[in-house]
């Protein structure tokens, strides 16, 4: 059973989310500091050290589940704290909530857009002569291992070329993921911060059920599906023309 798993994808993939997930959640703690909530900072969280921000199930037993098990499973960061009545009156308290909530998919964004630049950069310098399109998308997608049966591509660029492609595809999807603006995602708490207040109560009501309908999509695979036109569109108007431009072709 384990002679079969695929460990140098499972070890790169899995710090990549460990970074993705540190970033983001720094990213809360800081956009709670500037906006007068000190609470995460004094909890230690302002930090890019990924053992402050670890939940032992969901950051690690979780996740190694599913690698073992090949099934869906969800994993998650410990949350960030955020004290609404200390943020800025400069705002209302669900709106400066939603600032706050928005600097973790904002960060993902941001991540993206670096590693995909190091990327491309990385791509036109260590390896000429190779097509850089098809080493571009093989980075972001294939198993490592497939790589590394490649004659000619030494194991530590391997090992370079997949990490940056798996940090830019799994920040974008952490970004994309945490847009939904249901459930216990920062999406809902985006969304939350400019409804009218009419509907805040019905929507706040409706969110237990749409949490246990999310994570039933997700176990299915369902949520792949609903969720993959907007990776298709991330593609589209974001990586490929920008790493056509890094790239030259």
């Amino acid at each position: 059973m384990f002679d079969s798993l695929p460990i140098a994808t499972i070890l790169v993939s899995y710090v990549a989310v460990l970074f993705a997930l540190s970033v983001h959640e720094a990213s809360h703690a800081t956009a709670a500091y500037l906006l007068g909530d000190d609470t995460a900072k004094h909890l230690g969280r302002m930090t890019l050290n990924p053992v402050a921000h670890i939940d032992w199930i969901g950051t690690v037993l979780m996740p190694l589940i599913g690698a073992i098990s090949g099934f869906n499973v969800l994993g998650w960061a410990k949350p960030v704290p955020v004290d609404t009545s200390r943020l800025t009156r400069r705002f209302r308290a669900r709106v400066g909530y939603a600032m706050v909530a928005a600097a973790g998919p904002a960060s993902n964004l941001v991540q993206s857009l670096v590693f995909l630049v190091a990327l491309c950069l990385y791509i036109r310098v260590g390896f000429p002569g190779l097509p850089s399109l098809g080493l571009l998308g093989a980075s972001m997608g294939y198993p490592v291992e497939e790589l590394l049966k490649i004659p000619g591509l030494p194991a530590g660029q391997v090992l370079v070329l997949t990490l940056l492609g798996h940090l830019v595809w799994i920040n974008l999807g952490l970004a994309i993921f945490n847009l939904i603006p249901f459930g216990p995602l920062d999406g809902a708490g985006i969304l939350r911060g400019f409804l009218p207040f009419r509907w805040l109560a019905p929507f706040d009501r409706a969110q237990p059920t749409i949490t246990i309908i999310l994570l039933v999509l997700f176990m299915v695979g369902a949520l792949k599906y609903i969720l993959g036109p907007f990776f298709m569109l991330a593609e589209l108007v974001y990586i490929n023309p920008l790493a056509r431009l890094i790239l030259g072709v």
